[in-house]
């Protein structure tokens, strides 16, 4: 039994849907189907989901929703006319939008993730009905009544665990169930969505509820690639990497697939594999729990922008108890979560997103931990780019930190920052963000050509 889950480039356009409707009708065991909202047809196009939130905007700014509902909804007929879908069908999906303009405002603190939803909740309904056209047994279910119960966390939903059990009632289910994701629903029952990615969330999530023996997700591309494509010409693709490896790469800018969606999956032990909907028939890559064969130290090498970095150094740090607490505490205190804290006997260098701060805020940081640490040396450095090179087999393998650094030297690319976790499956690299792709380019040529 197989979940498959399509991204919006998948849907985007009655072409595209025509593949979609392909891959489920070509294999059996394809039985619980999860979408995405339709995205962009072509480079200069706009995403559903993007309309979505104009369309909050303007109800915000109380301006006449109907244009923008016209053209939302024109996006669905489109596809829907391409396969025949009878007018009740469709004459549903309008009314669902439609009735954006009865929610209230006020006090209202899931206004902005029920409209979102509505791109994903109204584009299951279509691709259910376009598989029933097309002689399937299908059927639509909303993540209500299938029984996806999240947080009352707007924005950034989590799955409860009960969830799971409430799913699993429908693992028998004769009909291939089309499910929208993206979005669940509180015991209250209001609708929450998960963070950005959601509907790989979603899938994991019936995945692991109906306990699924394998996880497609479609994109479109044919699997991960070692390195950027954008950076690397023609870049290898990973054919198998674990959970543990695909959670680091995602982390550091490996947007092919959600990180938080890993959770459900690699909980319940099930198989994830990335295909491209475009080209179905290649293997794509394969992410499991444990694999046994380490060929090459390096499995892949990502990278993310939009760090800074506090330098805090003061003499004989490591006998004042609680130093760190107190600096965390200060943090705290702020709002400000760090990412990473490498250390040395006299120094600590903490690293949160940039986007935490402004000018203001900056100084009223920095101020507070000049008075209640007192350091010798105190600075913060912004543009910075953090580099992941990550592989299992590392492990086994003597000498990927010293092949690495040496390489970035040759090329004269200055280190801000080295740190190493204990579990030894990745290297972390600080370094400046215009030295970026010069970097990933370096590191990739000394382990993979």
């Amino acid at each position: 039994m197989k979940v498959i889950k399509f991204g919006g480039s998948s849907l985007a356009s009655s072409g595209q849907v025509r593949k979609v409707v392909d891959i489920v009708k070509t294999d059996d065991a394809r039985r619980f189907v999860v979408v995405s909202a339709p995205g962009k047809r072509d480079s200069a196009d706009i995403k559903v989901t993007d309309l979505l939130i104009q369309l909050y905007e303007r109800k915000l700014a109380h301006k006449s929703l109907t244009p923008l509902i016209e053209e939302i909804f024109s996006r669905f007929r489109e596809i829907g006319e391409a396969f025949g879908i009878g007018e009740e069908h469709l004459a549903t999906i309008h009314l669902d939008l439609e009735a954006v303009n009865q929610l209230p405002i006020e006090n209202n603190p899931h206004l902005y993730d029920h409209i979102l939803s509505r791109g994903e909740d109204n584009n299951a309904k279509l691709v259910a009905g376009i598989l029933q056209a097309e002689g399937v047994n299908a059927r639509y279910i909303n993540p209500k009544d299938l029984g996806i119960l999240v947080t009352d966390e707007p924005g950034n939903a989590r799955v409860l665990y009960k969830a799971y059990r409430k799913i699993k009632k429908w693992a028998d289910s004769e009909a291939v169930l089309v499910i929208p994701g993206f979005f669940g629903y509180t015991e209250e029952g209001n609708i929450c969505t998960f963070s950005r990615g959601g509907s790989d969330i979603s899938g994991s999530i019936v995945a692991a509820g109906v306990k699924a023996d394998l996880y497609e997700n479609f994109t479109d591309v044919d699997g991960i690639y070692a390195a950027h494509p954008g950076y690397i010409h023609h870049p290898e693709i990973i054919k198998e990497l674990t959970y543990r490896e695909m959670r680091e790469l995602a982390y550091a800018g490996f947007s092919v697939f959600h990180d938080e969606a890993l959770m459900p999956s690699f909980r319940a032990k099930i198989p994830v594999v990335i295909k491209n909907t475009n080209n179905p028939n290649c293997q794509g890559t394969k992410i499991i729990p444990n694999r046994d064969q380490h060929e090459k130290p390096v499995i892949g090498i990502a990278s993310d922008e939009g760090f800074s970095m506090i330098y805090i150094s003061k003499y004989l740090m490591n006998r004042e108890v609680g130093f760190t607490r107190k600096v965390l505490t200060i943090l705290e205190e702020f709002g400000i979560g760090y990412e990473h804290m490498p250390s040395g006997i006299d120094d600590i260098s903490i690293v949160i997103r940039s986007n935490q701060l402004d000018d203001e805020l900056q100084e009223q940081l920095m101020r507070k931990i000049a008075y209640e640490i007192d350091p010798d040396e105190l600075r913060i450095t912004h543009d910075l780019s953090m580099i992941m090179v990550v592989g299992e087999g590392m492990r086994q393998r003597v000498g990927v930190t010293a092949e690495s650094t040496a390489a970035l030297a040759r090329k004269r690319i200055n280190l801000e920052m080295i740190n190493q976790g204990s579990s030894e499956v990745s290297i972390m690299f600080g370094i400046h963000k215009e030295q970026e792709k010069l970097a990933i380019r370096t590191l990739y040529y000394t382990f993979f050509d």
